[in-house]
């Protein structure tokens, strides 16, 4: 399989890539990054989803089987950016795929996106699920074979490969590793198209919860 990975330095996508191996392309904005995913045994294309057109994009993923998207502004980044590449890089992205006729698309997004931000968090937090809830809704209105990702709070722990998996699950924390075992295996799963899964830590075995269909 050939999987296009948006955000390819992070590091949900570089444990994703060391997963996938030879059959990962990781999309980086820097090109000083290109080594790193080439490290973990991927592909990587420089094409930076802030400023690519639709085309551009289009050419890159063309005869891919899927694509994850697992980029993000990240930490330090203002309101403004949380809009163009937590909403505005996935949107472009679903676009792009759509036309390259590439089905299957799962979104990274995150644990209390599709509800107001809780009452107290700063402007950055609230512009981040705004971001994430905006990005799910345009997904959920294309003709693609999508699945909706939103883990709890990530870690950099080792992963246990034990995690609770549903519509709905209670706040909680999982490792970056684990969150990369899950999505891997969603790439082979036909029976979440068209599901949004929050993801924590739990007890119970990966291959046991995602069965290929």
């Amino acid at each position: 399989m050939r999987i296009v990975i948006a955000g390819g330095h992070g590091k949900i996508a570089l444990r994703l890539v060391e997963r996938l191996k030879s059959g990962a392309v990781g999309l980086v904005r820097n090109p000083a990054h290109v080594a790193d995913v080439r490290a973990s045994g991927g592909e990587a294309v420089v094409c930076d989803l802030e400023r690519a057109t639709v085309d551009e994009v289009v050419a890159v993923i063309r005869g891919a089987d899927a694509v994850v998207f697992a980029a993000g502004a990240g930490p330090g980044s203002g309101a403004a950016r949380k809009d163009t590449v937590d909403r505005g890089a996935s949107v472009l992205l679903a676009e792009a795929a759509e036309q390259a006729g590439v089905g299957r698309f799962i979104q990274i997004s995150s644990m209390g996106a599709g509800k107001p931000p809780a009452a107290g968090r700063d402007e950055v937090w609230a512009a981040y699920i705004a971001a994430k809830t905006a990005a799910e809704a345009d997904l959920r209105a294309r003709d693609l074979a999508w699945t909706i990702l939103r883990p709890g709070r990530l870690t950099d722990e080792p992963g246990t490969g034990l995690v609770r998996l549903a519509p709905q699950v209670p706040p909680g924390a999982v490792p970056r590793e684990d969150v990369a075992a899950v999505i891997e295996a969603l790439l082979d799963d036909s029976t979440t198209t068209g599901k949004t899964l929050e993801l924590v830590s739990g007890d119970t075995p990966i291959a046991d919860l995602l069965k290929t269909g």
